[in-house]
Order: C-alpha cells, then sequence, then structure tokens
C-alpha cells in the first residue's frame, strides 16, 4: 500500500493514462477524486473504484472549475495530499491551421487550468506535505510539425512544474514531471481510426516510435505515477522525466533501427 489513506486529485481521470493512475492509486490505498467531463465513463470508472471513488464533472476552460474541484475533493474525502494534472486537450494544428481561439482553448485547459488547480489546492498540500505530478509530453521539447499548440502548452506546463518546484520546495510542497511518449489509449486508437490507419493499426507502428515493438500503455505510465504521488519519493522535487522508448535528447529518427 504505497498510497496508503492519501487523497489524490486526478483531472481527465474518466479515461486513459487518468483513468490507469486513479485505478493504481486506489490499488496501492488512495483515495481518488476523479475529474472528467464526460459522465457515462466517469461514473462507469467510479463504480470500478468503489467507496475510494468519487466523481466531479467539470470544464477547465471555466478558471472557476479549479475552486470546485478542491471543494468537492474535500466533500468527498476531507483533504488533499496530491493533485494530478493529466487532462489535455490534443488537436492538431499548424502555421497556417492554428487560430487565436484554439491557442486560447488549448493553453487555457492545457497550462491555466493546472496553475489554477495547484494555486486553489496549495493550502492543503502545504498542509500535508503533498505533492503535484504533472502529465506532460515530449512534445513539450519541440513538438511535431502538426501539434503546434499543444506543444507550446506543454513546453509551457514543463516550466510552470520547474518553476513552481523551485519556488516551493521550502514550503514542503513537491512538483515532479512526466514527459509521456506515444501511449496506446482507447482515445488515441479511435483517433488514429478516425484518420484512416487500419484497425490493427498498433500491430504495425514503425520503429522509430516503437522500438520495443509495442506502444506504452496507460498502466505502464500509472506504474511510474505511484512512486512521484508516493513518500518513496522524498525529497526531490522538479524532476522531469522522460516515459518513452528512446531517448530524446540526441535522437535521429531518420537513422535505421534494424541490423
Amino acid at each position: 500500500m504505497r498510497l496508503k489513506d492519501k487523497v489524490i486529485i486526478v483531472t481527465g481521470g474518466t479515461s486513459g493514462i487518468g483513468e490507469a493512475i486513479a485505478e493504481r492509486a486506489v490499488a496501492e490505498g488512495a483515495r481518488v477524486l476523479v475529474h472528467g467531463i464526460e459522465r457515462g465513463d466517469g461514473e462507469a470508472v467510479v463504480r470500478r473504484l468503489g467507496a475510494a471513488g468519487a466523481l466531479h464533472l467539470d470544464d477547465l476552460v471555466d478558471p472557476a472549475s479549479s475552486a470546485r474541484i478542491v471543494a468537492a475533493a474535500l466533500s468527498a474525502f476531507g483533504r488533499i495530499d496530491a493533485v494530478v494534472n493529466n487532462a489535455a486537450i490534443v488537436a492538431r494544428s499548424n502555421l497556417a491551421t492554428t487560430s487565436a481561439a484554439n491557442f486560447d482553448r488549448m493553453m487555457a485547459v492545457n497550462v491555466r487550468a493546472p496553475l489554477l488547480l495547484i494555486q486553489a489546492a496549495f493550502p492543503h498540500l502545504k498542509a500535508n506535505e503533498g505533492c503535484v505530478l504533472n502529465i506532460g509530453s515530449i512534445n513539450a521539447h519541440s513538438g511535431q510539425a502538426n501539434l503546434l499548440d499543444y506543444s507550446l502548452s506543454k513546453g509551457a506546463m514543463q516550466t510552470l512544474s520547474r518553476n513552481l518546484a523551485n519556488a516551493h520546495g521550502t514550503d514542503r510542497v513537491r512538483v515532479n514531471h512526466l514527459n509521456v511518449g506515444w501511449v496506446l489509449t482507447a482515445r488515441e486508437y479511435a483517433h488514429q481510426i478516425e484518420h484512416g490507419m487500419p484497425a490493427d493499426w498498433p500491430e504495425h507502428v514503425p520503429a522509430q516510435f516503437a522500438p520495443s515493438g509495442r506502444l506504452i500503455l496507460p498502466a505502464e505510465i500509472a506504474a511510474a505515477a505511484v512512486y512521484w504521488l508516493g513518500d518513496e519519493s522524498r525529497p526531490i522535487s522538479g524532476a522531469v522525466v522522460e516515459l518513452e522508448q528512446f531517448s530524446v535528447i540526441g535522437r535521429n529518427p531518420n537513422k535505421s533501427t534494424t541490423k
């Protein structure tokens, strides 16, 4: 029970990586406030979690949602020990297709909402010597050409993590960050189908993206998250960890991986 008695907020917890983190956290003894926007998905998740789970539906575009999420966690479980900022918009854009409206919405959900949620939860995190785990992306480093706005938002989130870790170490609130690679979530599977990929596309991912022969699974990200949410990782703060199948720095994607 590596997270015994901890109360954790997980945004975007009704599917994908967030759902996997919520389930693993409960398995490790935590209670979880599952945030999302889809009622059906959320209710299914908290049914599986039982008494250790509670659901809160809210749109992170609304700046006031952060205070409501914190209030929901306190109402359900009486304390807050950790915040996992996992919710994000992933939308294609490039220099030709982006717009002020698209950029603003991306930044509102992917950067402003995590900042405001940490701000709203901070008194409780400080009182309990808690922690924040931000779920980022390797696109923070430069990103794909068709993920312009998303990459910018993840770069900003990475800076947010490091800034808050440096600013609040003496408050004994740790802030760490996971930059994840390509993960096979149900949403990612469906997204690729919508863009013309065959039903068995995960079995044929090029080696330059999945040298192991398969994509990363949500449960594998959740397993890593447990360490950063638990007391085992004290007093480490400000860590940015790449959860990818290859070295991001120095990688040459055009180099053949075959022997």
